[in-house]
């Protein structure tokens, strides 16, 4: 990657932290120091996207095109300070890198052939006001510099939230989502093969809820990508 004067620059006033062990990073690294990227927890589930751990979840729920997640997530592991720090620590970057360096990892693999756009996860307009921003969305810009494909925002829109599900069983998930998902632009997508983004993926309640919601715009094919995969 080639790396501007200015980058140089801040990175000698401003020093950027490796986003899972905190060590100051290099010019040329992104969001992750080598070592850490060396040891990520990589699913290769992009290789295999039309069978793999992730896809299976999703058999049966709606007819999936493909899915793969960048790395295995443990709450407790080194990884997870990526999430943390997405979603609760104020760093948008680290979505939109993170979402970048997925990119360029799929790519290679031709994951993205036949996509047509990305629609991040939405959120509430509560929590994207609580937080700043949608990290959904902020990966899938790490992901558009990369593919060039364009991001469909305001195509559909999370309407209820009623607690994290984080702590949740199976079954409580399925229903935490029932009708969480409004399509407010059907016109824009008929025909299209959207690849839907989110950061976690753990029983796929919330994908599966999302995509359905997509799926009533005629003709759709829908995809799934996520940085991380919660190992079962």
């Amino acid at each position: 990657m080639r790396t501007s004067l200015w980058t140089k620059l801040l990175d000698v006033i401003s020093p950027r932290p490796c986003a899972i062990c905190g060590e100051r990073l290099s010019a040329n690294e992104l969001v992750l120091c080598g070592v850490c990227h060396m040891h990520l927890p990589v699913t290769h589930f992009e290789q295999k996207p039309l069978d793999n751990p992730m896809a299976r979840l999703f058999w049966g729920r709606f007819p999936v095109e493909r899915a793969a997640a960048l790395f295995f997530y443990e709450p407790q592991a080194p990884v997870s300070r990526i999430i943390y720090d997405m979603k609760y620590h104020n760093m948008p970057e680290v979505a939109r890198n993170m979402g970048i360096i997925t990119a360029r990892r799929f790519a290679a693999s031709g994951f993205f052939d036949g996509i047509d756009a990305l629609v991040p996860m939405p959120i509430t307009w509560r929590r994207k006001w609580k937080r700043g921003y949608n990290q959904s969305y902020e990966i899938a810009r790490g992901i558009s510099e990369v593919t060039r494909l364009p991001i469909f925002k305001d195509v559909v829109k999370r309407v209820r939230f009623k607690q994290s599900q984080t702590r949740q069983h199976a079954w409580e998930r399925l229903h935490n989502v029932d009708d969480a998902f409004r399509l407010v632009r059907p016109e824009k997508i008929g025909g299209l093969h959207l690849l839907l983004i989110d950061d976690i993926v753990t029983t796929g309640a919330t994908a599966t809820a999302c995509a359905c919601e997509l799926a009533k715009a005629s003709g759709v094919r829908i995809s799934i990508l996520s940085l991380g995969l919660t190992k079962s």
